[in-house]
């Protein structure tokens, strides 16, 4: 039997829930971004954190970090490449509660904002 997946934290909601190509209206064809996925991408690509920084930051293992990782850029590349919007949402994560290792500093995302009506699911 597997191992249960570990709830990853994750610091702030997305601003932008998607983006689509300038010659695509619908969206349907969409490749979907986790929301952890999202984080690890800010986090080491953005904020510049190495992947064990962000494994601290999530909450999980530096391998589990690695795995989230390399899919992200994998759907993030087929988005590009092929010409596919881009959706975020679900996944298996939690909010920051600005309490956890890492949280306050100056490379935290939260940021002392309130994020209102937005929770981690695994549905769309």
């Amino acid at each position: 039997m597997p191992r249960p997946q570990k709830c990853r934290c994750v610091c702030a909601a997305p601003r932008c829930a998607g983006f689509l190509p300038a010659e695509e209206q619908s969206g349907k064809d969409a490749v979907v971004l986790a929301v952890d996925e999202y984080e690890a991408i800010r986090l080491i690509d953005l904020v510049g954190l190495t992947q064990e920084e962000c494994a601290v930051r999530m909450e999980i293992a530096r391998t589990t970090v690695t795995g989230i990782y390399d899919s992200a850029r994998r759907k993030l590349a087929d988005a590009l490449v092929n010409g596919r919007g881009l959706v975020i949402r679900g996944g298996n994560y939690r909010l920051c509660e600005g309490a956890g290792p890492g949280c306050g500093g100056r490379r935290c995302h939260k940021g002392g904002r309130r994020h209102i009506g937005f929770k981690g699911t695994d549905g769309p």
